[in-house]
């Protein structure tokens, strides 16, 4: 009786083991594709705080976890379910897809750059922008509109944070492939909100600080709110940064998975050329080198798109 004991022990502890060490490989997994959807990441987090621009502050964080709740429900009920089947189905369509998603990186990311360039202003609106539209709708109207339009606009990074990460884990298991991509949702999502709601109500700690008694907290509270936009800014331009790069890699990677090897072999020959004329640090220069190149590639590439959708169309209405 006792050796059958110890024996359904032994059994459960095996059992154990099995699952922890099934869990550390979904949670490597799921860690391994985050990292490949860090440009998307980047961009998300350097997005969203622009619709609560102009927001009362008691409004902000709820105004954010909506968004959140949105675009927790875009990744798992409507991104999740159509990843999976076409991994299961028709996985051959996975590299065009990733590539048309690199694709739109590269665009987005151009389309910044020449909008900085040109002095055009960004096309996301904030709260206080949307009232100026609708100035007859009550707040908790706009409120919904700014919502709703955040959400739209998450669910193209979301997808794209998704097909990424679905890419990295194609040749998991099902079963494996779908609890990857739900702790890649889970984690990422809460990342993004979670940074964006600590960037949005810095200045109001800062604004807190500076009317205390104390002198250092003061400045503290005063250095808070003054580097706000420089950290709003600095998000920005390395989320510029992050999807040229991500999109103009994704596209070589496509590219050379299709059979154009030419792209991709120049990419690897300047990162082979650098590691070499560097002795010390050569694999921190070679990734350098791969990700400046990556990132030339893909503003090309969205530069060409960015003529295509807005400066060909201008010249033909002149």
């Amino acid at each position: 009786m006792s050796a059958g004991l110890f024996g359904l022990l032994d059994d459960i502890a095996a059992l154990a083991r099995l699952a922890a060490a099934s869990l550390d490989d979904v949670g490597a997994a799921a860690g391994r594709a985050s990292v490949k959807a860090a440009g998307v990441v980047v961009d998300d987090t350097a997005v969203t705080p622009q619709y609560v621009q102009g927001v009362a502050a008691q409004r902000e964080l709820p105004i954010i976890k909506k968004i959140a709740v949105g675009s927790l429900r875009n990744k798992l009920l409507l991104i999740l379910p159509a990843a999976l089947l076409l991994s299961q189905f028709a996985d051959f369509l996975l590299t065009p897809l990733l590539m048309v998603g690199g694709t739109y990186l590269c665009y987005e990311g151009a389309e910044k750059v020449w909008e900085r360039l040109a002095g055009h202003g960004p096309h996301g609106e904030t709260l206080e922008q949307t009232q100026q539209h609708f100035e007859g709708a009550s707040a908790e109207e706009q409120e919904k509109t700014v919502i709703s339009g955040a959400v739209r606009t998450d669910f193209i990074l979301s997808a794209e944070i998704m097909v990424i990460a679905l890419n990295e884990v194609e040749n998991e298991p099902f079963v494996s492939r779908a609890l990857i991509l739900i702790v890649v949702a889970l984690g990422i999502t809460a990342l993004v909100y979670g940074v964006v709601a600590l960037i949005v109500k810095m200045d109001d700690v800062g604004l807190h600080l500076a009317g205390r008694s104390n002198t250092a907290v003061q400045k503290v509270g005063r250095g808070l709110v003054q580097a706000m936009p420089v950290l709003l800014a600095t998000i920005a331009t390395v989320g510029v940064a992050a999807m040229l790069w991500v999109g103009g890699h994704i596209v070589l990677a496509g590219l050379d998975d299709l059979g154009a090897h030419g792209p991709y072999d120049l990419v690897h020959h300047l990162q082979h050329e650098a590691e070499h004329a560097v002795h010390e640090l050569s694999s921190v220069v070679g990734w350098l080198t791969n990700t400046l190149a990556s990132a030339v590639f893909g503003l090309a590439i969205g530069a060409v798109v960015v003529i295509v959708m807005h400066v060909l169309p201008t010249k033909q209405k002149h």
